[in-house]
């Protein structure tokens, strides 16, 4: 069932409250490979991004 009109305005202010964008440039052509990868694993590209930035910064040692 598509989205009524009050309904994409409905989702468009909670993102823009709930989120903040992070504009992110790769080569032509390799968009289409990171999300091939990201979904031959069950992940979407955004969300394979975000999994792969919050391990590394798991991983980062405090600074003293």
């Amino acid at each position: 069932m598509p989205y009524s009109e009050a309904q994409k305005r409905a989702s468009m202010k909670y993102n823009e409250k709930a989120y903040d964008r992070i504009a992110l440039r790769v080569f032509k052509g390799d968009k289409d490979k990171i999300k091939a990868f990201a979904e031959s694993n069950g992940e979407s590209l955004n969300g394979f991004i975000n999994r792969i930035i919050y391990e590394a910064i798991s991983k980062e040692k405090p600074r003293e």
